[in-house]
């Protein structure tokens, strides 16, 4: 699943200042990747997995900014979820379970 969210940013904020915040804010998440700059996340990239990918990139429209994101949404939108929740709760290492490709063939 991709999302694409426009944000108008507060007067002065720039592209790259909310690249940098998302990359400090996501930089000791696991499961959330913010791609080299201009790279565009691809559902592909993503599919069977728990990862989520984005990125931050310029609008048309001063004073706005476009994040792209992608999921897979059954493993990162539902029982990906539940499983590092559980993991979370238990006290198990976050990704237990999460890191194997769960897709035939």
């Amino acid at each position: 699943m991709q999302s694409t969210i426009y944000v108008e940013m507060a007067p002065g904020v720039t592209v790259d200042d909310l690249y940098h915040q998302l990359k400090i804010s996501y930089e000791d998440e696991e499961f959330v990747v913010l791609l080299e700059r201009g790279v565009v996340p691809h559902t592909h990239n993503v599919r069977g997995s728990n990862y989520c990918l984005m990125n931050v990139f310029p609008d048309r429209i001063t004073g706005r900014a476009i994040i792209i994101s992608v999921i897979d949404n059954l493993v990162k939108g539902a029982s990906g979820q539940a499983l590092q929740n559980l993991n979370v709760m238990l006290g198990y290492p976050e990704n237990t379970g999460l890191l194997y490709q769960p897709l035939f063939p």
